[in-house]
């Protein structure tokens, strides 16, 4: 009787596993080399473009991410997609940059993606741009919205804020789909040079990747939400100075699966 029973289950475990979809994981991205992630976001096209001149000796490699991108010229656009073929990364930032929580206080999740994500993607896939990333404006998220969005999207960035101690900032890529950045704009709080050279000291050491997010590149900083290019350089220095490597946000595949029937 135990018998017979045994091969009741072993037939019905059999007939479920072959007549039914089966997610396999098959791909965890491990990176084997520490590296940066250097991220751009909003629209300043032209700053980066030139950006992009100064440090292409260097070999680099960025994510820029892009909002309201219904009212960049054609010139911009086509700067856009030069920097996609050098191999830079266009991410997705907003159609119109709203802040995400505040919008949803008044609209439904359904509404945002409709007004934010949806134009976007439409616009950017018109002009030839491939978009798998989206980052958050003001970093601006909660568990909801990054459920909504990961349909959509392979990978999501937040912002990281006010840890002093490199090893507890929440900036390194830790094989999820959601990640978090530290920003090097000059006039933010927690930015200088000794600290960021911290963060990278200490991807190096313990091979980690860090992110790192900036807006608007300049030569000299005089107003908010700018990184000197200096800095940049500096990045690029160090990273090729400790055989580290560059990385988009769209290198990363944390979890893929396979679909068995």
């Amino acid at each position: 009787m135990n018998n017979y029973l045994l091969k009741i289950v072993l037939l019905c475990t059999f007939f479920i596993l072959f007549s039914s979809e089966i997610l396999i994981p098959t791909t965890v991205f491990k990176p084997n080399t520490a590296g940066v992630v250097l991220s751009f976001d909003d629209d300043y096209i032209n700053e980066w473009y030139a950006t992009n001149q100064k440090l292409k000796k260097y070999s680099w490699k960025a994510s820029f991410c892009v909002s309201k991108i219904n009212t960049l010229t054609i010139f911009e656009l086509k700067k856009l997609q030069e920097l996609q073929k050098e191999g830079h990364e266009i991410a997705g930032h907003a159609y119109n940059h709203y802040n995400a929580v505040d919008f949803i206080c008044d609209h439904s999740i359904e509404e945002y993606r409709q007004q934010e994500i949806n134009p976007m993607l439409d616009l950017m896939n018109f002009y030839g741009i491939n978009v798998t990333s989206f980052v958050y404006p003001y970093g601006s998220r909660n568990k909801k919205l990054d459920a909504a969005l990961l349909q959509q999207f392979k990978i999501i960035r937040g912002r990281a804020f006010c840890e002093t101690n490199p090893k507890k900032q929440g900036c390194y890529y830790d094989n999820k789909r959601l990640v978090f950045s530290f920003s090097i704009d000059d006039t933010h709080n927690h930015f200088n040079i000794p600290y960021l050279l911290k963060l990278l000291d200490y991807s190096k050491v313990n091979n980690k990747i860090v992110i790192l997010n900036c807006h608007k590149t300049v030569n000299i900083v005089n107003g908010d939400y700018q990184t000197k290019n200096q800095t940049l350089e500096l990045i690029c220095k160090y990273i090729k100075k400790n055989n580290m490597k560059f990385y988009s946000l769209s290198d990363f595949t944390p979890q893929q699966y396979t679909i068995l029937q």
